[in-house]
């Protein structure tokens, strides 16, 4: 008989935590039966908060640790003293087969260190990713890499673009997600020499997804792909712009809505469709980044999210673990090498 599901969880991770934490497994585990969760952390913290949620009950173990990782704490400083800590043990789960995925609001350097450490990378990646949900007009775009690489060679983003059409396709539920770089224009002479690199790489035939080319930064939100491919750093520069440019918009409404009398008014009027637009403006919705290319699922939740917010991390961790996309990035990634090696 195969194994249950169950979710490894860093209690002690984010700024709100351990009741943020325990606040979203309640909601989490209230959507989804058959789910348990091994909670990593102090236990004297932990167990009356566990008792007074039914929602957890029979339903959370707790894993006793009173050592955690501190958000000012380093990656290099994780490695060497991050064994033992709430965050370490919730990914160690993983590496052991005592939980099929992990979820963190801790320290992000820190859980990308100890996750490479432990899970290790998958057979051809070279470096893995960190990848973000982001909401669009169409409903949601995969972007990697946010922040895992500073820079990206045309092998890497190769690479990336496999793991990030795997990703979608277990998260968005897509048989085949359409693919596309993030470039300055979208013609085929636009771009540096690695991205113009990639691309005629992923024009070959060689890899079985659908590459549609170029984009360019309005197209994300606009919905144009399902995945866009970037380095790390033009991809975190784009996602903190995105989320400045959310909250700009939030506080212009809110603003333009009490300005006066008749302002409140039309407001109260249009309470229905305000609510489903601060619902579709909510980050909790897309809340999770995922390490992509390691040998198992390691979530990173924001560590300033809501119950709300780390529900949803939850929800995308345990539907990466339920899905194939590792064994169909491991075998795109064996018919690229394949390939190059014949070349050579």
């Amino acid at each position: 008989m195969s194994m249950p599901p169950i979710l490894s969880v860093d209690a002690m991770g984010g700024d709100n935590a351990p009741d943020v934490v325990v606040d979203g497994l309640s909601l989490f585990l209230s959507d989804r039966s058959g789910v348990s969760v091994l909670l990593h952390g102090d236990e004297a913290k932990l167990k009356p908060l566990i008792d007074a949620r039914p929602a957890l009950a029979g339903r959370c173990e707790i894993a006793h640790t009173d050592h955690y990782v501190s958000s000012e704490m380093k990656p290099s400083q994780a490695l060497r003293r991050g064994k033992g800590t709430s965050m370490w043990n919730a990914v160690e789960a993983v590496k052991t087969g005592a939980a099929s995925a992990s979820v963190s609001a801790g320290n992000t350097g820190a859980l990308m260190a100890i996750s490479m450490l432990i899970l290790r990378k998958m057979d051809g990646v070279h470096r893995p990713a960190m990848t973000a949900m982001w909401p669009t007009m169409k409903g949601r775009t995969a972007v990697l890499d946010v922040g895992a690489n500073i820079e990206a060679d045309a092998s890497q983003l190769m690479t990336f673009a496999i793991m990030g059409e795997a990703y979608a396709r277990a998260v968005l539920n897509k048989a085949r997600p359409s693919v596309a770089l993030l470039n300055i224009g979208s013609e085929d002479t636009k771009g540096h020499d690695e991205l113009r690199g990639a691309h005629e790489r992923l024009l070959s035939d060689v890899i079985d997804i659908d590459y549609v080319g170029f984009v360019e930064g309005d197209d994300i939100s606009g919905g144009a792909v399902d995945v866009v491919v970037t380095d790390g750093f033009t991809g975190n520069v784009a996602l903190k712009a995105g989320e400045g440019v959310a909250r700009l918009v939030a506080s212009y409404v809110r603003e333009a809505l009490t300005s006066g009398t008749m302002s409140k008014v039309g407001a109260v009027l249009a309470s229905s469709g305000l609510k489903t637009l601060r619902e579709r403006l909510n980050p909790s919705n897309v809340n999770g980044g995922v390490l992509l290319g390691l040998n198992g699922v390691s979530v990173k939740s924001h560590g300033g999210t809501d119950a709300k917010g780390f529900a949803t991390a939850c929800a995308l961790a345990m539907d990466l673990a339920a899905s194939s996309y590792m064994e169909e990035i491991a075998a795109n990634l064996k018919r690229t090498s394949t390939t190059q090696v014949a070349a050579d």
